[in-house]
């Protein structure tokens, strides 16, 4: 028969061993989850390298209901041309009244789609709401949203005023924060759509005299990735998220933003033109490609780069001397 103090003690050794039988458990459960995520990562970069030679088969935009931005000249009227060309009804927004007329009507001159145009101050979010209802009553809902718009004033930054750098912002990063608000829950009701943002290259490299554009641009990256993150997981496993998420990176591209550009290897840092980027930008929509940048070697580069010393870095940075002068 145990004494009351042997039977503590057993009572205390036999929790004990409770205690790292769990630890045991816990220990080999997180070994087991790093062996998995290994595999999972090795898995994924076989599929990355398979991809680069098989790319996904893009899927049909045929029917459905596509929304541009800054539709009326550049890179948004070639877009909306495209996807009309595919089969998609267009959805055309610009301040500018007479070049997104102009889109609507080269549209229509394609023959069996449909195409319709708003003015709308995408900065304002009455405006934008008030616009967006429109279109809900007129053409239904959007299911291709393709946020383009932009502006890119080329200073340094101390000659910004308050009211050019608000504007910058106001087009360039809360237009797209407005359009999502007003047509993003359509998308999320019927589990079905696909928003596509145009940033830049500057919105992953910080370039002279573009130091608000730039600021905008890095904000577009963080608002595509915090938002598709926040769908992902607030889906339930069993009916996860099918909205689809596509941010561009397009290098300086031909359309009169870029009044000064600086490129000392124009063979092979050349302008791009904006048909050459509206190719890329809906091939990647139809494959459900995440990030793109035009041309599509400079995503690699840049996360390449970022792993050199700082002393490197610059001094590569320093070697392609290219960007953009300010205004005169």
């Amino acid at each position: 028969m145990l004494l009351p103090g042997q039977r503590t003690a057993k009572v205390k050794r036999a929790g004990t061993l409770r205690e790292n039988m769990v630890k045991a458990y816990g220990g080999a459960l997180i070994a087991v989850d790093i062996f998995m995520i290994l595999l999972k990562i090795f898995y994924y970069i076989g599929e990355g390298i398979y991809r680069l030679f098989v790319p996904v088969e893009e899927k049909s935009v045929a029917g459905e209901t596509v929304l541009v931005t800054g539709a009326g000249h550049g890179i948004g009227k070639e877009l909306a041309l495209k996807y009309a060309s595919l089969g998609a009804t267009v959805v055309c927004w610009d301040l500018n009244q007479q070049g997104n007329d102009e889109t609507v009507e080269e549209i229509k001159q394609l023959g069996g789609v449909k195409a319709y145009g708003y003015k709308c101050d995408v900065s304002k979010r009455d405006e934008v709401f008030k616009v967006a209802q429109k279109v809900k009553e007129e053409v239904g809902d959007v299911t291709i949203l393709v946020n383009n718009a932009g502006i890119m004033p080329c200073r340094t930054f101390m000659d910004h005023s308050q009211e050019e750098i608000e504007r910058i912002f106001n087009i360039n990063v809360l237009a797209h924060l407005w359009t999502l608000q007003a047509f993003l829950p359509s998308m999320i009701q019927k589990n079905h759509g696909h928003v596509v943002a145009l940033s830049s290259m500057a919105g992953i490299v910080g370039l002279a005299n573009l130091v608000p554009y730039c600021a905008s641009k890095f904000a577009v990256r963080g608002l595509m990735e915090s938002l598709q993150e926040e769908l992902r997981t607030a889906s339930p496993k069993d009916n996860p998220s099918q909205i689809k998420f596509t941010t561009i990176y397009p290098y300086m591209v031909d359309t009169g933003l870029c009044k000064n550009p600086k490129i000392r290897f124009p063979s092979i840092m050349a302008l791009v033109s904006p048909k050459e980027a509206v190719v890329e930008i809906v091939k990647a929509q139809r494959r459900n490609i995440r990030e793109l940048s035009i041309p599509a070697i400079w995503i690699y580069v840049n996360s390449f780069l970022r792993c050199l010393p700082e002393t490197g870095l610059v001094g590569v940075i320093d070697f392609l001397a290219s960007g953009v002068e300010a205004d005169s």
